[in-house]
């Protein structure tokens, strides 16, 4: 079979390298344009609400701020979890939402629920 195929190759030389060219330049075609990026951001949509809240400790800050601001957030489309941490002075509230959903869209959803 593959003594064939060289005795094939060596009979139709120019045909063969014309074949190898026509896949070189193919080849490095399609790698030119591949449309995967190097380092894929594979980080799901998230929105961030940081609160600077001087003189409160953990318990209030949770408590007075982050209760009810997540309770406010539940409400949003598309979310995927909620998630908060409470510190002296400062809560971060972080709203991650389903694969595909647009980052502006997601921001403004969270804008309008704490307005």
């Amino acid at each position: 079979m593959f003594e064939h195929l060289i005795r094939l190759s060596l009979r139709f030389r120019s045909l063969t390298l014309a074949c190898a060219g026509l896949l070189f330049i193919a080849g490095t075609h399609a790698w030119l344009n591949l449309p995967i990026d190097a380092f894929p951001d594979i980080s799901p949509t998230q929105a961030k609400v940081i609160l600077k809240i001087p003189g409160m400790t953990p318990e209030e800050v949770e408590q007075r701020v982050v209760k009810p601001i997540e309770q406010e957030l539940l409400s949003i489309p598309n979310k995927r979890i909620v998630r908060s941490i409470s510190k002296y002075g400062i809560a971060d509230i972080t709203i991650d939402f389903d694969e595909g959903v647009d980052l502006y869209w997601a921001r403004q959803q969270v804008s309008e629920r704490l307005s």
